[in-house]
């Protein structure tokens, strides 16, 4: 290989490297929204606040930088750049308030007073003043509400996926997050009808998954092993796939967020000569994707 191959492959090995993770328009907003801020008058007015909004920022940055799940990081930056807006709005309402501004209604935003700027404008623009002040104060309540829904969201989440780890192996993989349900748990043998004792865990993954990304979508994936006639394999694994995906949608996941699929024996994720490796190679696996380009979502 030549040294201008050399360099081709290493120049694409490192353009897709930095591909892979490229910021979310969110946080490039919120970024943006911050620098904004820090280049207005809010470090001599409103420095609390452009602290508030820099703290939110950093979660932010984090949140991306650890590789958390997209809409985590989505959320975050919405929240940083809210922050960063409100110590923006905030200062120049001050600055205003001491005689130091006025509102142009043209373009919409405060400006710094002139000295041909006269009493008369600054009471002009009044009404302007009490408006953005009460949407400001708006923005202040939503913030804080968003905060709270975050929160709350996040515990809900945190207690279903404690739930689920008890009945079920969760873990991450190029085609998302997958939950992995043993078929015995689930069924008789060769059977496709759910056990009594099978409805209450699907319960509490149907629980999990509504508490997960809203965006999220689910593929109910079923898989036997290789004894038996692969045919009726393939058709035993459609038949339980359906039976799972229909009683999700039953405890309430969205018919149209989920979908079932057979693999029969074709997926082996163990040896079929041996009767462990038979009874892994049993299973539903539910496969859990963002709404954001098909990646891993949270539950």
């Amino acid at each position: 290989m030549n040294i201008r191959n050399t360099l081709l492959i290493a120049s694409s090995f490192t353009l897709l490297l930095a591909c892979a993770h490229t910021p979310p328009e969110a946080l490039v907003s919120a970024r943006t929204a911050y620098e904004r801020a820090a280049a207005g008058p809010s470090p001599e007015y409103t420095p609390a606040d452009l602290h508030v909004a820099k703290e939110s920022l950093g979660v932010a940055e984090r949140s991306f930088e650890d590789r958390d799940h997209k809409f985590l990081t989505r959320d975050r930056a919405y929240i940083a750049q809210r922050n960063a807006e409100l110590a923006e709005v905030r200062a120049r309402t001050a600055m205003y308030e001491q005689g130091l501004a006025f509102f142009d209604e043209k373009k919409g935003e405060f400006q710094r007073l002139d000295a041909q700027r006269t009493k008369a404008q600054l009471a002009d623009a009044k009404d302007a003043l009490a408006s953005e002040r009460a949407n400001t104060e708006a923005t202040g309540k939503e913030l804080s509400a968003e905060r709270s829904l975050r929160v709350a969201a996040e515990e809900r989440a945190a207690k279903a996926n404690a739930a689920l780890a008890a009945i079920a192996v969760v873990k991450q993989d190029e085609r998302g997050t997958v939950i992995t349900l043993s078929g015995s748990v689930l069924f008789a043998s060769n059977k496709f009808e759910l056990l009594s004792g099978a409805q209450a865990k699907l319960t509490q993954v149907a629980q999990a998954l509504l508490e997960g990304d809203p965006a999220a979508t689910f593929v109910v994936e079923g898989h036997t092993d290789s004894q038996g006639k692969p045919a009726s394999n393939q058709s035993l694994s459609v038949n339980r796939a359906d039976s799972v995906r229909d009683y999700l949608v039953e405890q309430g996941v969205a018919a149209d967020r989920i979908s079932a699929v057979g693999h029969g024996q074709d997926r082996s994720i163990a040896d079929n000569s041996s009767a462990e490796g038979r009874a892994n190679n049993r299973r539903v696996e539910i496969v859990v994707s963002s709404g954001e380009r098909g990646g891993s979502a949270a539950l």
